[in-house]
């Protein structure tokens, strides 16, 4: 303990030409260990612990791209520790003293047992004196038998920095509630007692997992954990909040306070860079399945279309319209001409999206090329790492390598995109050969788990920023810190086509976006393929008779496919795909027809508001599919509400996931009046209620104050749709900023674009509009109730 009672404080600074010292940082070390406080901004502060200075003193980890900034902060040395506050943050290390001795009984277990790092105590409190956080400890150990870690020493190399298991311990107060952390589809929302493996986990018990180490919670506070290794983070148990990372060489996170939980967005945007506006296309409907084979079936899917007035913006090629994994070619007999097909279906209204994976098989045109480069994520001999002898598909480039990043890109911008195909689906971005064991250019897989999504996105980021003159659109199976700032959208894998899955995608979908990761989406319907034979316990709502052709003998399979469409019309992302014969909204049956065509054709109606929400994410890093817990923070009740969410400011969204169910109870959070979309009857917040919900109806409610854009009628968001109204819920005064621009070029980064600002005063019943002008107010306004 004696060891413990040594400490210096050391400041450092960085000088600027011609301008004072500025503070940077404190550096405290206590007991033969470094401790690091850095600001980024009043209300972001980053922690660094090591038992090694230069890890302690280094940048922070891969997706973070901010720089530190120190104005507004001071530090006050005093016998109680040392504190670090700006207008928003108190920090403060508590000094290491020898206390009393403890029991008989502690002394004789720290003969033998005794933790790896000396004590630290770190509490985050604002400036009024809150306490937000309460670090307890942390711990640095090297790998060893008694904790059964020994083994990761096998996946460096004699000449790899040195692995150690890190990790920090938390207070959690009772009422204490954590969202985020990437992707976990075993169907909760809130983390509090569950632990969640945050890796990317193709074969997680509930589906393919992936890790945003980023955890957001109710008591006005984020944590971003900067480690990329697998993480395990046991939330709520004993009191306390453990996070461990596999390997490391250093404890480093980022704190971030917010008064509201958007500023907690506003402060992971700052430190891992913005999310883009996408093209607008891909705020429409994607249209795809496993898999469209040849050219002319495209055309037909396409004409199918547009002959029903039907609206549809991209269609999408999936894999194996090429010869050999990694060929980078078409097969000639099913695409006989992909330009002309991308000119005739580009002169439709529609942009496509292809397929493209990271795997080159041996004996394809570009293998021995990469192998010879050394780009192929690798053993430690450099042998590139496949997946036989049960995955015969090839190795996997590594895009963390810049030349290999570089490469990739131009080959698939030569060989692919020249064909007139408009964005990439990134497929295999966990890379689907887990990297442990293996080597990156940055070094040990084991060290960089999780990394790789963000940098293979970037690669082809990066080219569509250099090399074209359109917006990226980039579809990825995975993500980590920063990946939405790469033009990416996410989809939650190859999850299976069952009413429990539809169920878990709601709660996985909420905690994908509180990480800071807006775009998100599912494959509607499912991607597994349909077992021969399922039938309900209850009749079902829709009659499969004539659509057995396309689903067998899954008698309800129409009825969970429309309530997933339903569903789908109000993620951020409107994707259908799956292993069916036929995917299209025709393709299952004359009772599901229609309904799907509704909600097909009021996700085009809603493209106004829809389009705004995008714009709002991009300037504030904030998501637009919301847990309740965002937007309600004084209602106790919405805490653990993982069935239900808020798309942008106005609508409440309740899916059906029960089969054979026409109704379901519905939550309205308190603190507001609602109304009924479909009946418009309006209704108290702060209670449940019964809603009816027949199979063509989702429970979607409006909260009051509410301006919602609506658009005229089109068939892709390429043709000119004109404002049809606004509507305002009446009951609170409300404001909406709704946005337009080109939707297809990066001038909006230059000013170009058009704004209008909404606001409605409810006690005057009258509607303001300033900005860019929208049309008539008297004609556009339209006011619920009257």
């Amino acid at each position: 303990m004696a060891g413990r009672l040594c400490w210096w404080i050391g400041l450092v600074f960085v000088l600027a030409a011609g301008a004072p010292a500025q503070e940077t940082r404190l550096v405290l070390d206590r007991g033969g260990s470094t401790i690091v406080l850095e600001p980024y901004a009043p209300n972001i502060l980053r922690v660094t612990l090591s038992l090694v200075k230069e890890p302690a003193l280094a940048p922070p980890g891969y997706g973070i791209t901010a720089a530190p900034s120190a104005a507004g902060w001071s530090q006050q040395h005093s016998d109680a520790g040392d504190t670090y506050r700006s207008d928003r943050l108190s920090v403060t290390v508590a000094a290491n003293k020898a206390g009393k001795p403890g029991l008989l009984s502690e002394v004789d277990i720290a003969r033998y047992f005794n933790g790896s790092a000396p004590g630290a105590h770190i509490t985050f409190s604002t400036a009024e004196g809150k306490t937000l956080l309460d670090m307890q400890g942390w711990a640095m150990a090297v790998p060893n038998h008694k904790d059964g870690t020994a083994g990761v020493l096998n996946d460096k190399r004699p000449g790899d920095a040195a692995f150690y298991q890190v990790g920090a311990t938390f207070a959690s107060p009772d009422d204490e509630h954590y969202y985020g952390l990437g992707q976990n589809q075993e169907g909760f929302l809130d983390h509090r007692g569950h632990t969640i493996e945050c890796w990317n986990n193709y074969t997680a018990t509930g589906g393919p997992t992936f890790c945003v180490p980023f955890l957001v919670t109710n008591k006005g506070y984020g944590v971003i954990w900067d480690n990329p290794s697998q993480t395990t983070i046991q939330p709520g148990f004993n009191e306390q909040t453990r996070w461990t990372s596999q390997v490391g060489d250093r404890v480093s996170f980022f704190v971030i306070a917010g008064s509201k939980t958007d500023e907690i967005y506003s402060g992971y945007r700052l430190l891992t860079g913005s999310t883009p506006m996408l093209p607008k296309a891909a705020y429409g409907f994607i249209q795809c399945k496993q898999r469209y084979r040849t050219q002319d079936e495209v055309l037909a899917v396409a004409k199918g279309y547009r002959e029903r007035h039907l609206p549809a913006d991209v269609l999408v090629v999936d894999w194996f319209y090429y010869s050999k994994m990694g060929q980078m070619d078409m097969v000639p007999a099913n695409w006989p001409d992909p330009a002309a097909m991308n000119k005739q279906l580009h002169d439709m209204g529609f942009e496509t999206m292809i397929s493209v994976w990271p795997r080159f098989e041996k004996g394809t045109r570009f293998y021995d090329l990469v192998l010879k480069k050394g780009w192929f994520e690798h053993l430690a001999d450099g042998t590139p790492i496949d997946g036989l002898p049960y995955d015969r598909a090839g190795s996997d480039i590594d895009t963390t390598n810049p030349e290999a990043a570089r490469w990739f890109w131009d080959t698939i911008r030569d060989n692919i995109l020249s064909k007139g195909f408009d964005s990439i689906w990134a497929d295999e971005t966990e890379p689907d050969l887990p990297p442990n064991g293996g080597y990156f250019s940055i070094g040990p897989g084991t060290r960089y788990f999780d990394v790789y999504p963000f940098f293979h996105t970037k690669a082809l980021y990066d080219g569509f920023r250099r090399d074209t003159n359109h917006r990226a659109l980039i579809l990825s199976r995975d993500a980590y810190l920063g990946a939405q700032h790469n033009g990416a959208i996410f989809w939650s894998s190859d999850i299976y086509p069952t009413w429990d899955t539809l169920r878990r995608q709601i709660p996985t979908g909420l905690d994908v976006t509180a990480s800071g990761i807006a775009y998100w989406g599912n494959d509607v319907g499912g991607w597994q393929y349909l077992p021969a034979v399922h039938h309900p316990a209850h009749t079902p709502l829709i009659d499969p008779s004539d659509a057995r052709d396309n689903v067998g003998g899954y008698d309800d399979y129409p009825e969970l496919y429309t309530r997933w469409f339903e569903y789908g019309a109000f993620e951020p992302n409107f994707r259908t795909h799956g292993s069916r014969r036929y995917n299209e909204v025709w393709s299952y049956g004359k009772q599901a027809e229609p309904i799907l065509e509704k909600y097909l054709r009021l996700r085009y109606q809603l493209m106004p508001y829809i389009y705004s929400l995008g714009y709002q994410t991009h300037e504030t890093g904030a998501p637009y599919m919301r847990a309740l817990f965002m937007d309600f923070p004084g209602d106790d009740k919405v805490r653990d509400i993982g069935d239900e969410y808020m798309f942008g400011p106005a609508f409440l969204v309740a899916p059906v996931t029960e089969q054979g169910a026409t109704s379901r109870r519905v939550y309205l959070p308190a603190g507001t009046d609602w109304y009924n979309y479909w009946t418009k009857e309006r209704v108290t917040g702060g209670q449940s209620i019964e809603v009816s919900a027949p199979i063509d109806t989702i429970p979607l409610f409006v909260r009051a104050g509410s301006i919602v854009p609506l658009g005229a009628e089109v068939e892709n968001t390429g043709q000119v749709q004109t404002l049809a109204k606004v509507r305002v819920y009446p009951g609170a005064s409300g404001d909406f900023t709704m946005y337009q621009d080109d939707g297809k070029t990066y001038d909006y980064e230059k000013g170009s674009s058009h704004i209008t600002s909404l606001h409605w005063d409810d006690a005057a019943g009258k509607l303001t509009v300033q900005g860019f002008p929208v049309g008539s107010e008297s004609e556009l306004l339209e006011v619920v109730g009257r």
